[in-house]
């Protein structure tokens, strides 16, 4: 049999004809049988062995979209125990991760481009990094497509993220110098972030006030962060730093700063004290105010250039649908106070 080998990505554009003709172009069905040393064998680690040139994990992959067979068996169990001098075939064909660093045409919003480093305005919905359900048309697929040179980078050069329904301002390496000076200024907090936040419950604390609340993995429920006791549970320290904007009688308006980057910090800190972000239903938040995402905006990103030390900032306005909710609200704000 020939040796096959996959091809995954490159900075082109077609259409649908195109893309199927590429994507059987890229299949192959391979036959195998098991043999003595194999039996009693989990099913990924023997495919290894049989097809040595893929990793693992693509060929469990294969194996979730049923394109591994046992006999005439579909077999979608990484686990399953195979027996000696069993045959069987494997289809060899991209799969949606294997397909996650590929090259698209996405418009991005640049508010800042050198050769060394971008700023993006990053919209509400889009996804920063390709994962589960969201295997294309993320910001990283994106950036791949702006500059084929992204492809000899981490991530794009992706150095710090937004959740999906954030929108805001984001800062990205083109070079791999840039990344690595870009990771510790944000490590030693030298990169400022502030956001703007629509808050449910009128404020009626101190205008300005400090929360150090450690966030970690909320134990009931894994696919959110909490604010955790470090003494008995598994976490990190995390402060956020809270200025009143405008205030009314159904909800607030707040100036976040990060002082730590911790997953979903602003949501999980300002559940905690009583006010969850509008829309924010993962955290307590409730649709108000024409908002169906939750109510937080990167407004102002600052750091010094890398490469020249020159101080840069930026400042993004409030999209539409946030400047709607504020007027509903009867919200009023000063740009030159924040």
């Amino acid at each position: 049999m020939k040796n096959s080998k996959l091809i995954i990505s490159g900075p082109v554009e077609c259409d649908e004809a195109d893309q199927a003709t590429e994507m059987q172009a890229e299949r192959e069905v391979r036959s195998f049988e098991f043999s003595a040393q194999h039996h009693g064998m989990r099913l990924d680690r023997a495919l290894v062995e049989m097809v040595p040139e893929f990793s693992r994990s693509y060929l469990q992959q294969l194996m979730e979209i049923g394109a591994v067979c046992i006999g005439d068996q579909v077999v979608k169990k990484a686990s399953h125990k195979v027996r000696a001098f069993e045959c069987g075939c494997i289809e060899l064909r991209p799969t949606p991760q294997s397909q996650a660093f590929k090259a698209e045409s996405i418009k991005l919003d640049m508010v800042y481009l050198d050769e060394h480093l971008l700023v993006i305005n990053k919209p509400a919905g889009l996804v920063v990094h390709p994962a589960p359900g969201n295997w294309s048309g993320t910001l990283m697929n994106g950036l791949l497509g702006f500059d084929a040179h992204a492809f000899d980078l981490p991530r794009a050069g992706i150095v710090h993220r937004l959740d999906k329904d954030t929108s805001g301002l984001m800062v990205v390496a083109r070079t791999r110098s840039v990344m690595d000076a870009l990771v510790h200024a944000i490590a030693a907090r030298e990169v400022k972030r502030q956001y703007l936040a629509l808050a449910q419950g009128r404020w009626s604390s101190e205008a300005t006030r400090e929360i150090n609340l450690p966030i970690g993995r909320d134990p009931g429920n894994r696919l959110r962060m909490a604010v955790v006791n470090l003494s008995t549970q598994s976490g990190k320290l995390a402060r956020t730093d809270v200025d009143l904007v405008a205030n009314g009688t159904s909800g607030c308006l707040v100036k976040c700063t990060l002082h730590t980057g911790r997953t979903h910090q602003i949501r999980v800190h300002m559940s905690a004290i009583g006010h969850p972000l509008v829309a924010d239903l993962v955290y307590g938040g409730a649709l108000a105010a024409g908002m169906d995402r939750q109510a937080l905006h990167a407004f102002r990103l600052a750091f010094a250039h890398p490469v020249t030390g020159k101080s840069l900032v930026f400042e993004s306005a409030l999209p539409s649908d946030f400047t709607q909710a504020l007027s509903q609200w009867g919200l009023q704000y000063n740009t030159a106070h924040i």
